[in-house]
């Protein structure tokens, strides 16, 4: 990557749960090389779906060159009908299924010592003002669970509230729904086109890069 670009590092995770297709890894390799901004480019990633070696995998990311201008992590959330920004992550992980080396961690910190969460520093009210404005279905959601992707959402936190090489960088989480492509394994969920998916990804990274301070509006929930 030219010494004059900026790079959004942008990672999605490798299949899991016996599906062929992880949606997060699918839209991200669609946006990765694309220009976002003048001087600012997307450096996809895939990650293991594993618990440990996704944080790894994610610090040899990290570590490759400049630090990254912000980082998004996307994941699947099967049964959520549109894109959800997360707006917390939390120190635990309690797997109710093996991940993909058949690891199973239950009531284990993510961070031993670390604060129990942390919030996203993602404008994600406006990314999904801006993302319901372009007719896409998304909402805030306020667990990232408590599965691999709320294990890299706290981790990436983690690193950057304490790491001094990465002061200022700004990064969350956004989980994704289905393809259409996989309701023969899923019927009745709901899904999203992987070209509406791709767009959406692409116009929230736009509004982070733009928006430094989140707007206030209701994005809560009951439950």
């Amino acid at each position: 990557m030219s010494t004059s670009l900026r790079r959004v590092l942008l990672t999605g995770f490798e299949p899991f749960g016996g599906d062929a297709f992880n949606p997060s890894w699918e839209v991200a390799r669609a946006l990765d090389r694309e220009v976002l901004a003048p001087g600012v480019v997307v450096e996809s990633a895939c990650l293991p779906c594993v618990f440990g070696e996704a944080i790894a995998s994610l610090d040899e990311h990290l570590g490759a060159g400049a630090p990254p201008l912000m980082v998004v992590a996307l994941g699947l959330a099967g049964g959520r009908a549109g894109l959800t920004p997360e707006r917390v992550a939390i120190n635990i992980d309690d797997a109710r299924i093996a991940d993909n080396d058949g690891r199973q961690p239950v009531d284990r910190p993510v961070v031993p010592g670390a604060p129990a969460a942390y919030f996203s520093r993602l404008p994600i009210k406006a990314m999904v003002r801006a993302l319901q404005a372009a007719g896409l279905p998304a909402a805030v959601s306020n667990t990232a669970g408590t599965f691999v992707c709320n294990h890299l959402f706290f981790a990436l936190m983690h690193r950057l509230a304490t790491r001094p090489a990465l002061a200022g960088v700004r990064g969350g989480f956004v989980h994704l729904p289905w393809l259409p492509t996989q309701l023969a394994e899923h019927p009745g969920e709901p899904a999203l086109a992987l070209a509406d998916q791709v767009a959406g990804v692409r116009l929230l990274l736009r509004t982070a890069l733009r928006v430094d301070t989140d707007i206030v509006e209701g994005g809560g929930a009951l439950h």
